[in-house]
This record gives C-alpha cells, sequence and structure tokens, in this order.
C-alpha cells in the first residue's frame, strides 16, 4: 500500500474477512468471476454431479479466484457478489467479520488483487489459500472514510466506464465501416458512376457491367499445410517461419511464433510456400467468428488448419486477398461444425462461391483506394484504442489513490471538482507514514 495516512489502522484481512465452510445449494444456479464481478454462469455446460458440488456465495459475500495465478496477470480475481449462486469449490467465499464496509472492501480487495496477491501463492500453478490472504496486512481507514472512499469510486469510475463504453462502441462501429469499406470496393468498385448490371448471384447484387462473375475455384490452386513431430527437437527452434491461425492477426504476415528448421523441410513433412501466398483457415474455432486472410511477405510453411492460396491468371494477389475479406461473410455461411464444436470450412460450397473480377488495371486501382480508405479508419481505431487504453490505466490508478489514502475524499460530494476537493494527502496533515508489517509479528 506504500504511504498512507497516519490515523489507519494496520490489520490483517483475517481478522476481518472469514472464510466461509464450504455450503453446498444445488438449488441455486450456477456462477463464476467475470472482469471482477460475480455473473451467473452457462448451466448448459454443467451435469448434474458437477453443479451439487459447488459451494453456495451469497449476496454481500467476496468471492477470489486463488487459480493459476502466473497464467493470468490481467483478469480481476476477487468480486463482491450481487446475486445467490454456487460456484465451484476452486473458489474462495469470503464474509466480512469485522467493521469494514462492504463495497470499500470490493474496492479494498481489487486494488489488493492487482497490487500483491498475484505476487503470492506457490506451485508450477501458482495457487493461494486462505492463509495466504489472511496473513497479508492492510491499513483500515475509520468507517466514515471507508464509506467516502467507496461512494467516491462508485461515481467516478461510472463516469470512465461510460467513456470507455464510447470509446469501445466507435471501435465496433469503425470495424463494421472497415468491412463496408472492403466488400463494396471489391463488389461495385471505386466508380459510382459505372453502369451495373444484375450478378444473379444474391449475395453480390449489381455489380459494375464490365466485371466478370466466376467461382473461387476458378481464381486460386490451394496448398495444404502440416506439423512435423513435436517429439523430434530437430525440427524445431530453427529459423523458418511456421503460421498457424494464431499468426493471422493482420492483413499482411511477416513473421511468426513458432520456427522450424530445414530438417523439417527436407524430411519432417513441412513445405515452404512462397512470398505472396494468401493464407486462410480452413479448421478451428477462429471461424466462429471471423474469416481471416493474411498475404505472406516472406516464405513460410503452414500448419494443417490452414490453406495457402495462389491466384491464377487475371487475379492478382492482392486483390484476391481483399475480395476474400470482402466476402468473408458468405465464407463462413459455408462452415459445418466437427468435432468438441470446432468448426470447418465445406471446401466444396467455398470454392463454389461465386465472385466479381474486374480488369487487372482496375483491380490495382481498388487496392490502392481500399488501402488508403482503411488507413484512415485505421488511425481512427487507433487512437481510440490508445483512448480506452489511458481510460483504463486513470480508472487503475484513481482506484489505488483511494484506496491506499494517497487522496483525501473526506470533503468530495458527487458533481463536486475532482481537482478542488480530492486533495493529496502529502500536501496537507495528517502526516504520510509508509505501512510497513511490525517485525513481531510478521509472517
Amino acid at each position: 500500500m506504500g504511504d498512507v495516512p497516519s490515523h489507519w489502522k494496520l490489520v490483517r484481512f483475517k481478522h476481518v474477512l472469514s472464510d466461509k465452510k464450504k455450503t453446498l445449494r444445488p438449488d441455486l444456479p450456477a456462477g463464476s468471476i467475470s472482469f471482477g464481478k460475480v455473473v451467473y454462469k452457462d448451466a448448459e455446460i454443467l451435469s448434474n454431479e458437477t453443479k451439487a458440488s459447488y459451494q453456495e456465495v451469497l449476496s454481500g459475500e467476496f468471492l477470489v479466484n486463488p487459480l493459476n495465478l502466473n497464467y493470468d496477470l490481467i483478469s480481476l480475481r476477487t468480486a463482491l457478489s450481487s446475486i445467490d449462486v454456487v460456484v465451484s469449490t476452486g473458489y474462495i467465499v469470503l464474509k466480512s467479520s469485522g467493521d469494514l464496509n462492504a463495497n470499500y472492501t470490493r474496492w479494498l480487495l481489487q486494488q489488493f488483487d492487482v497490487a500483491h496477491m498475484k505476487t503470492l501463492g506457490a506451485g508450477v500453478r501458482q495457487t493461494i489459500n486462505y492463509a495466504d490472504i489472511g496473513n497479508s496486512y492492510f491499513s483500515q481507514p475509520t468507517s466514515l472514510e471507508q464509506t467516502q472512499i467507496a461512494a467516491f469510486l462508485d461515481h467516478e469510475t461510472a463516469k470512465i466506464d461510460l467513456l470507455i463504453g464510447q470509446q469501445q462502441e466507435l471501435i465496433r462501429l469503425l470495424k463494421e465501416k472497415r468491412q463496408a469499406v472492403i466488400s463494396h470496393a471489391v463488389t461495385k468498385g471505386l466508380n459510382p458512376h459505372a453502369p451495373l448490371k444484375d450478378s444473379g448471384i444474391e449475395w453480390l447484387g449489381q455489380v459494375p457491367a464490365h466485371w466478370s462473375v466466376k467461382p473461387l475455384k476458378y481464381l486460386m490452386s490451394l496448398t495444404s499445410g502440416g506439423t512435423p513431430s513435436k517429439d523430434n527437437l530437430e525440427y524445431w527452434e530453427g529459423t523458418i517461419p511456421w503460421a498457424s491461425s494464431k499468426d493471422l492477426k493482420s492483413d499482411e504476415l511477416f513473421d511468426t511464433q513458432d520456427h522450424i528448421t530445414q530438417k523439417a523441410l527436407d524430411i519432417g513433412g513441412a513445405a515452404l510456400v512462397p512470398t505472396g501466398s494468401i493464407l486462410t483457415v480452413v479448421r478451428g474455432m477462429i471461424l466462429l467468428h471471423t474469416f481471416p486472410v493474411v498475404v505472406t511477405r516472406v516464405p513460410m510453411a503452414i500448419n494443417q488448419d490452414l490453406k495457402a492460396i495462389q491466384p491464377t491468371a487475371g487475379i492478382t494477389a492482392d486483390f484476391l486477398a481483399w475480395l476474400l475479406r470482402g466476402a468473408s461473410e458468405v465464407v463462413l455461411s459455408t462452415t459445418d461444425e466437427a468435432g468438441h464444436g470446432t468448426k470447418v470450412l465445406r471446401m466444396e460450397s467455398w470454392l463454389a462461391i461465386q465472385v466479381p473480377i474486374p480488369p487487372l488495371k482496375e483491380q490495382a486501382s481498388i487496392v490502392a483506394g481500399i488501402i488508403k480508405r482503411l488507413g484512415q479508419l485505421d488511425n481512427l481505431t487507433n487512437d481510440a484504442y490508445r483512448a480506452t487504453d489511458l481510460l483504463q490505466e486513470r480508472r487503475t490508478a484513481l482506484i489505488s489513490a483511494a484506496v491506499t489514502g494517497k487522496i483525501d475524499v473526506r470533503a468530495w460530494q458527487p458533481g463536486g471538482s475532482l481537482k478542488g476537493e480530492v486533495r493529496s494527502l502529502e500536501e496537507e496533515p495528517p502526516v504520510v507514514s509508509k505501512m510497513e508489517t511490525p517485525e513481531a509479528t510478521a509472517v
């Protein structure tokens, strides 16, 4: 907690929060922690036997996710429940047994999680228990200050959350606009006055009269990928890029997370695809949401969930890539469900999709026009992402400052000026002291 007001009281969590005895309540709905809140969980994915073993957490009680702290350093792992549910016995359920304001404690535990809890725990999965929390110290404000801190954070974070929500909505709309720009350019061209004709294809509608329409299978050839044996270390940790679906996150691909050796190419079943290949996913959970299309800018190998596309005569690689992106919605309509909910493209249906083909010279101008327009939209999107990050940082800093007494909110009122009413304790008495654990009672 660093420096805290000198009149705050040093307390161990175990003196104010008790570990609730596990209570079975199969009649309650299932729940879990999500983004610092207790939410209802999809009961359809739970067997009756599993749910019957879950423990009760009631409104007003606190829930802590103590598992795998080293696997996830971002998610909030504590929450004040506002609903009655049952949760996995892996969770820790805490009840307030002292003079702590529940809403203040919610913010306190969130700060404890962010600043300290993830440094605790042991084992490969870095899991903590109640003793790890209970033996930790915090500095406790007066009851009046707790109420003020909670009210201040509720009010101020709500305003920040509203701004974050507006930025996220802007990002969503910009992504929709981006897709619309691509789809319109590859199906209607850049000339709004060009004569149109009926394509006879439902998803296309009208296309420029001088364009042709062909099935995808006549526009490209496909190369399959493979995975060299993971058991043979001589195939891995080389210098040759090897792409999988996790690498397809941008329009162009210059490198990959995984790399293989020349031996993997020679005898390990892997093969290079040339620079300028178009990579798509034909199998995987990613097809639930999107159809990624990436152009390679270096030679690389690919895994079995990808296909590498080389365009045939009459269409350029760059235009074909934008065409596939623009047709992503109709492409996703050709997916089937494989085992364990995994999606796969029905290759025959995918390759039969009818697409419009402009003359080669016009393809180049369309690609240039798309890139120019998307550059403007991407700049706006990046600005919105940066604004969201700054707001998140502001939110985190505000919670930390209020919970640890770095700002004085005792005189704060809703609607008042933050600058005028929330003052740094370093600028006025009481004297700020360093919160230190007494050696005599140190754990």
